[in-house]
């Protein structure tokens, strides 16, 4: 289950990320949030593990 929330944190962040860097200015923002966003959503997919199903 941990690995499950953490692969949908990490998919839904870096699909967020992408999205916003898109919005701000083109290909290589769009990446480089991307990759921000991705590790966003796999802290956030681990606390919510942690925080109700651990």
């Amino acid at each position: 289950m941990r690995r499950l929330l953490t692969g949908l944190g990490a998919f839904f962040g870096s699909w967020l990320g992408w999205w916003l860097g898109a919005k701000m200015g083109g290909l290589t923002a769009a990446f480089l949030v991307s990759i921000v966003g991705a590790g966003i959503g796999v802290y956030l997919g681990w606390r919510l593990f942690q925080e109700f199903l651990a």
